[in-house]
This record gives C-alpha cells, sequence and structure tokens, in this order.
C-alpha cells in the first residue's frame, strides 16, 4: 500500500474518483459520528451515576421478586386468564421509605418480552424499564432493577410492552417520608381498571379493530345519559342517600358485560362510548365488559373496614388503558392533598377527574355505615366501586351512583402545589414544544408530526429549566406521561399549578409545564392511553453533553 502523502492533497498514487471522495466522507462522517455517539454515551454514564450519588440513601435495602405468568383470575365471581404478577391483580404492594434502595428481580414466564416501568419514580435512567434505556427481558427470561427512592408518593409499576398493558400486570409502589406532613389514621389503596382480558375481546383484537383501514366511518358519539357539569360549580344542593339502608339504584345500564369491541358503528359494539364535557369532547375508544376497583367488578366489591371519624388516606390509582374515572365517596367530600405523588395546597372537592396513569391522594373523615367509593367510567356509562365500611347497615345497589359525582369535580387546573415542591419559573428561551396529532379515523396517533418509529428526540442539557408545550391538535384527550421527571402544570391564568407526571391535555387545547432537567438520560414520554401509545404517540427526551 503506498505511504499516505504528508501534504494535504493525495498524491498521484492516491488519486481520488468524485465516487471515492464521497465514499471516504461518508466513511468519515460514520466515524466522527461514532467517535461522538461514543464521547455521548460516555458522558451521559458519568451524568446518570452522578445524579444516582446525589440522591438521598438510607443504608436499607427492600428486596422483592416479581413474575410475570398466565394466570386464572377470579374478579369477583368470574374467572378469567389473563397476564399477572403471581396469581393476583393487582400485583403486590412495593413499600419502601425515600432513601431505600429497591432490589426487584424479575423472572419472565411469559411468551413474550416484558419489562417492569417504575411510574412517576424519578429513579436512574437505565432501571426505568422502557427501552431503549432499559432493555426488554425476553420470555423465559430474568432482570433485576436495582434503584434508589428519591421522593415520597404514591406510585405504580406496570410493563411497557405494548398491548401487555391491558392485562393484569400492575401493581402500587408506595414511597413513605416519615417527616411528611398530615395525619391520618387509616391508609386506602384503591385501583382503578377498566377490563376486557379473558371476557371480552383481547387487546391485540381490540387494537386490529382500531387500525383496521377498513373499519365504519366514525360518526359523533351520543352524548351521556348525564350531562357533566363544570368542575367550578356545585350542581346540586341535594343531600346525599345515606348507605346504612339499601339506596335504589340511579344508573340507567346494565351489570352485565358489553363485548369489549371499539364503539363504532356496524362494529358490534354493545356498550357505550359517550362524550364527556370534563374531557372536552369524546370520552374514550372502548367500551370495556368492565370496570374494577383493586381487581374486582361492582357486584363483588372490594371492603375497607374503619372507624367512624377516622381519617382516612385514600391513595387513588387509575391503571385503566382507555378510560378517564369520576371519583366519589358517598356521603363525604374530599380533601385532595397530593397529585402524582406530590403535596398540594389542600382543597376540598366532592368528586375527581383522574386520567390514565395519574394518582390522587384525598383525606376523609369517615361517617357512620355503609358507603360505596363510585368510580365512574367518564362519558361511558358504567362504573366500578369498592366499600367503605364504618358501622352497621347494608351496601346500595351496585349500580348505585351517589350524588357528589355531579357536584365540585376537581380537575388539575384547581389544585396548586405546595410551596416546598414549586419547580419555580422556566427560562424564557426555552421551549419544548409537543404537539399531539392524528386522527380516529386513521387512528394514526403522533408526536411531532412523526409515529414513535420515526421520532425526531426532544433534546435537553442538564440543569436547563425549559417549558413543555403541550399543543393537542386532536379532537381527542390524551394524557401525556414523561418519564423519569414531574413537571410543574402551568395554569391558564399563568399561576403555578401542580406537580405532575401524567397530565390531561383537552383537545384542541395547549398546556404549558416547567420542567428542571435534573435526571440525565433517554426518556421516553407518550400518550396513556395503551392504544394511543401503540399506535404511535410517543417520542424521546434525550439528554446531550
Amino acid at each position: 500500500m503506498p505511504a499516505q502523502p504528508t501534504s494535504g492533497y493525495p498524491s498521484d498514487s492516491v488519486r481520488f474518483t468524485r465516487r471515492g471522495f464521497l465514499a471516504a466522507g461518508i466513511a468519515g462522517g460514520f466515524a466522527l459520528a461514532a467517535c461522538g455517539h461514543k464521547t455521548q454515551m460516555s458522558r451521559m454514564a458519568a451524568a446518570i451515576a452522578a445524579a444516582e450519588a446525589e440522591r438521598p440513601h438510607s443504608g436499607r435495602t427492600v428486596t422483592t421478586s416479581l413474575t410475570p405468568q398466565p394466570a386464572r383470575v377470579d374478579i369477583g365471581g368470574r374467572i378469567v386468564d389473563t397476564f399477572a404478577y403471581g396469581d393476583a391483580v393487582p400485583g403486590p404492594l412495593i413499600r419502601a421509605t425515600v432513601g431505600d434502595e429497591v432490589v426487584v428481580s424479575v423472572t419472565n414466564k411469559l411468551d413474550r418480552p416484558t419489562s417492569v416501568h417504575w411510574h412517576g419514580i424519578a429513579l436512574r435512567n437505565d432501571m426505568d424499564g422502557a427501552e431503549p434505556a432499559t432493555p426488554n427481558i425476553p420470555a423465559g427470561g430474568d432482570f433485576t432493577y436495582r434503584f434508589s427512592v428519591p421522593n415520597a408518593g404514591t406510585y405504580w409499576a406496570h410493563p411497557h410492552t405494548g398491548l401487555s398493558a391491558d392485562k393484569g400486570l400492575y401493581l402500587p409502589f408506595i414511597v413513605d417520608d416519615p417527616t411528611e406532613l398530615g395525619r391520618y389514621d387509616a391508609e386506602w389503596i384503591v385501583i382503578l381498571d377498566d377490563w376486557t382480558d379473558g371476557v371480552g375481546k383481547s387487546p391485540q383484537q381490540l387494537y386490529d379493530a382500531l387500525v383496521d383501514p377498513n373499519k365504519p366511518t366514525m360518526q359523533p358519539p351520543p352524548p351521556t345519559t348525564t350531562t357533566p357539569t363544570s368542575p367550578t360549580t356545585t350542581a346540586s344542593t341535594t343531600t346525599t342517600p345515606t348507605t346504612t339502608t339499601s339506596a335504589p339504584t340511579t344508573a340507567t345500564t346494565s351489570a352485565s358485560p358489553t363485548n369489549g369491541m371499539p364503539e363504532m358503528p356496524g362494529m358490534g359494539g354493545t356498550g357505550e362510548v359517550g362524550t364527556s364535557d370534563l374531557l372536552g369532547g369524546d370520552a374514550g375508544d372502548i367500551a370495556y365488559p368492565y370496570y374494577l376497583i383493586n381487581g374486582r367488578i361492582p357486584e363483588a366489591a372490594t371492603t375497607f373496614n374503619a372507624q367512624p371519624r377516622q381519617r382516612i388516606r385514600i391513595r387513588i390509582i387509575n391503571v385503566a388503558s382507555d378510560t378517564a374515572f369520576r371519583v366519589a365517596l358517598a356521603g363525604h367530600s374530599m380533601t385532595v392533598t397530593h397529585t402524582d405523588g406530590y403535596p398540594v395546597v389542600p382543597a376540598r372537592v366532592d368528586a375527581l377527574l383522574i386520567g390514565m396513569a395519574e394518582r390522587y391522594d384525598v383525606v376523609v373523615t369517615a361517617a357512620d355505615g355503609v358507603f360505596p367509593l363510585v368510580a365512574s367510567a367518564e362519558g361511558k356509562n358504567a362504573l366500578a366501586r369498592a366499600l367503605l365500611v364504618t358501622g352497621k347497615g347494608s351496601p346500595p345497589d351496585p349500580q348505585f351512583r351517589p350524588d357528589e359525582l355531579n357536584k365540585r369535580v376537581g380537575v388539575v387546573d384547581m389544585f396548586t402545589a405546595a410551596t416546598s415542591v414549586n419547580l419555580g419559573r422556566p427560562d424564557p428561551n426555552l421551549d419544548l414544544p409537543v404537539v399531539l396529532g392524528g386522527t380516529m379515523a386513521k387512528y394514526d396517533w403522533i408526536i411531532n408530526g412523526e409515529p414513535y418509529s420515526r421520532t425526531k428526540p426532544l433534546h435537553v442539557r442538564e440543569g436547563e429549566h425549559p417549558t413543555l408545550t403541550f399543543d393537542n391538535t386532536t379532537m381527542m384527550w390524551h394524557p401525556i406521561h414523561l418519564h423519569g421527571h414531574t413537571f410543574q402544570v402551568i395554569n391558564s391564568d399563568g399561576t403555578l399549578g401542580a406537580r405532575k407526571d401524567t397530565v390531561i391535555v383537552l383537545p384542541k387545547r395547549k398546556l404549558q409545564a416547567v420542567l428542571i432537567a435534573d435526571n440525565p438520560g433517554t426518556w421516553v414520554m407518550h400518550c396513556h392511553n395503551t392504544y394511543h401509545q401503540e399506535a404511535g404517540m410517543m417520542t424521546r427526551l434525550d439528554y446531550v453533553f
């Protein structure tokens, strides 16, 4: 091989053709890109390690194991075949204290890859449980997640592998802080879900119907049978019937299941998917056969026992795939204390609107009797329920709807983060646009003009303080979730609102939030409607160095 020339030009023996010159340039570009990528990854790994060192560390370790597997589960007299962590739905509670190291060994007994995403926890990037940060666990494989928990709050865990999220793979994750303000005598964890697996169409069949290019033309859905009221007004001044004696049903739907089909003309959907004022229009895509609280249908509701006058902290988690719930406890008002794990200025409401993946903590002072906690599937004319039992009495009909559902309904812009967790004002020169696009007809849900397969990641540098601008150009509401972070909502009047990691963005509306870029890595951001996410409504937030 001839010696390389010493000048800046090729010698006669190393002349470049135009094609050769371009090939060399491309090869050099790849080499530089590879070098740059290696440097970026090295710097990111160092930043992730440094961020982990900055998290609180108690010296304690919480160790547990999970086995995602096929399971036959009783959801209240109805036996279903599904996937579960072990043999129960929900899966086992994981509980830790701020600063603890959590070690979870996962053995995958499914016939497909899986993962465990620790929803809402600002943990280290390589333990997030979502690709590309964390590889999926192959069928028959195992993996150990190991991370410290930096913040108290109500969280949960679920797979981040396609439609498995609409099965029984979910569990509550609670992080305690002994110094946390507030007093309560008892704690009630309430998990809301919409259910089709093993009783209606499978999640895959539902998705195939939604993306079918030959599906019937969509028509505007019929209105709900009751008119939702403004969350800032009181719709009724009547007293909620006591539940110490049997109460008549006020529901207009049968307790029998629907077939779980999308509500589209001519597709055989027998359930009702209507509209919701609180959600800005269409309430959802799917009428589910059942709606559950803590894994049980309304006719076989779970029971929480307490004493009259006790203060009960209720941690409400919506793990559903396509359903927002309006939640109320008959005969009680609720004081909202936390949103997505973070404290807010206490605010009293009669009911709460909770989108998929959102969590709200409330405190109630228990009355004496038997009281249904009702989660009305917003715009779907169906409900889930559980029972609070503090004294003698009989529960009302399983389809009973308390008056509180139509009184003061709490929505996100009614809440303000506690001063201790305010993020401050964003840098006015930094904006991260998150444009939500797509249509129901094509089921082509996208972010910033592209599905996830072609996404162009958003970029941020550690320490930056940008504004997230969610711009929903679609006719559907979307609960948007950012991994590894919480942001603070900027209300329409410019005031700082609640801290959230998942927020409802209404159709044809914009919502802004403050973000502090303090958790380096490669993070996904997506709609937490399982079917919208599967169709492509996901992007990435990448730290650059």
